[in-house]
């Protein structure tokens, strides 16, 4: 049997399309910067060099890819079954959650026991998260923009009356310092560092490893041909027997647990306690992420790395330029619009070149 030939046409235009996009986002972010006086190619430089001109640059460039990774991993599965999932933000705090309660409580444990223990229940914490939204969509037809968005609000709150309570650092409290964040986690929880003393840790291959196995639920598994007959065509998979409603809920739970993972890994990786403004925004750059990789686990590696670079560049060229920190986040901001419109105008010009094959099949 003749193996179907590649696409090379729509994959160059899947590769290239988010690339042009973050580049012409680059260069309304120039004008902005001569707006403010400000010669880009200096700004620019100093971004790159921040991200990718030092060992300690590249490091914390592959520690921000490595939550980014995660999210964007379980985002390529909830979008090939055509479900959003925009609760990527509360599913990494509830993942931290746990991240953080589980060595706490079971502080006596080995190392080699602990740390998977945590990883699995932040892995199932935002699992949980993500059920909720995927059950309401698969029984209720609930929107699940809409109910994802909710359950980031109620996580958010969740993390902030834990911590103002139960989980705060007793320390903290002796002291009369009541910092909103919980004590230092046992050292047998840590993940390991690969190159210390900078903070790149083991987890970055545990993203890795999990983006691979992302690729081969999605195209070497009969779950994820299921998956991905639900986002193309919902009611031709409905007649051939495929549970659609089963699969979103599945879709939308795989997500939430990636993205939990990524919390907990955040918490014994990076910060080794839970603290107020943890996730740093990696619920929404894992989207666009996702989307710069083409909704694919694999291209989702370097498009997690490109990301990663540019949050750590960011902050070089704000104190290297002074730039208000806003025009930063502008910045940044102007490259998920771009990104994502790339993404949109991609899958709609692929669904018009389909239509016209198949007229011409037709005819």
């Amino acid at each position: 049997m003749k193996r179907p030939e590649l696409d090379w046409g729509k994959i160059a235009l899947n590769v290239l399309l988010p690339v042009a996009g973050v580049i012409a986002a680059l260069c309304v972010g120039a004008v902005m910067l001569l707006a403010l006086k400000v010669n880009p190619i200096t700004a620019y430089s100093a971004l790159f060099n921040g991200a990718m001109g030092s060992t300690f640059g590249l490091t914390q460039t592959l520690v921000k890819a490595t939550p980014l990774l995660l999210v964007g991993s379980g985002i390529c599965i909830a979008f090939r079954a055509n479900v959003i999932n925009i609760g990527g933000e509360g599913q990494i705090i509830v993942g931290a959650l746990m991240g953080a309660w589980v060595p706490l409580t079971f502080h006596y444990w080995p190392g080699w026991a602990l740390i998977p223990a945590t990883c699995v229940m932040g892995f199932l914490a935002g699992a949980a998260w993500g059920f909720i939204p995927g059950i309401l969509k698969a029984r209720l037809r609930v929107n699940e923009i809409l109910s994802t968005i909710m359950m980031n609000a109620i996580a958010l709150q969740l993390m902030n009356l834990l911590l103002q309570g139960p989980l705060m650092d007793p320390e903290g409290i002796a002291r009369g310092t009541f910092l909103a964040q919980s004590a230092q986690l046992p050292k047998q929880a840590w993940l390991a560092r690969l190159l210390p003393p900078t903070l790149l840790h083991s987890g970055a291959i545990i993203a890795v490893v999990l983006a691979l196995l992302a690729y081969i639920l999605l195209w070497k598994t009969t779950i994820g041909y299921s998956i991905r007959a639900v986002g193309l065509n919902p009611s031709a998979s409905r007649y051939s027997g495929i549970r659609v409603p089963f699969y979103e809920a599945l879709s939308l739970t795989l997500a939430g647990g990636f993205s939990g993972l990524a919390g907990a890994i955040e918490v014994i990786g990076v910060q080794h306690r839970l603290m107020d403004g943890l996730t740093s925004g990696y619920g929404f750059t894992g989207i666009v992420a996702a989307l710069l990789g083409g909704l694919h686990p694999l291209g989702l590696i370097p498009a997690s790395v490109v990301f990663g670079g540019l949050l750590v560049g960011a902050d070089k060229m704000q104190r290297a330029v002074q730039v208000p920190s806003s025009l930063v986040t502008a910045i940044l901001g102007i490259i998920v619009l771009f990104v994502s419109g790339a993404a949109l105008w991609s899958r709609r010009w692929s669904a018009k070149r389909l239509a016209r094959q198949r007229l011409g099949g037709g005819a």
